[in-house]
């Protein structure tokens, strides 16, 4: 059976989906951009900005459904412009620690909100 994952701590959605749905032991992540979640406005500043809400919504979506940024084993990191890919992985590694999860990059010509970055993962909770 399917659980379905909300945080008044994520942004809420802004189509037809939930932030997460979890099955077993595993918890599906959909994408998140930087929107804050208190005004569902974008983060503004340099792209490093929006980076950084963005794992602050997935860290809140993780952790509503009981698990942590830790437990990803997929994450997809969604750009619109590849020049960030560093910004991504030096931000990356704050909130990670080793081994690192699985992962793609992929440039993407537009994404919601025309912000410029989105994040999306597979989680496995070892205590389920």
């Amino acid at each position: 059976m399917k659980e379905i994952i909300s945080t008044p701590n994520a942004p809420q959605a802004i189509g037809t989906y939930s932030q997460a749905v979890r099955v077993a032991n595993t918890v599906y992540l959909s994408g998140q951009i930087a929107l804050i979640p208190e005004t569902m406005e974008l983060k503004e500043g340099d792209i490093s900005e929006r980076i950084h809400q963005v794992f602050k919504n997935l860290t809140a979506v993780c952790e509503a459904a009981g698990g942590s940024l830790q437990d990803i084993v997929k994450l997809n990191i969604f750009l619109t412009d590849m020049s960030h890919f560093a910004s991504v992985n030096e931000i990356m590694a704050l909130y990670f620690e080793e081994p690192y999860p699985a992962r793609a990059a992929v440039a993407v010509k537009q994404l919601p909100k025309d912000t410029d970055v989105e994040m999306d993962g597979v989680m496995v909770l070892s205590s389920y």
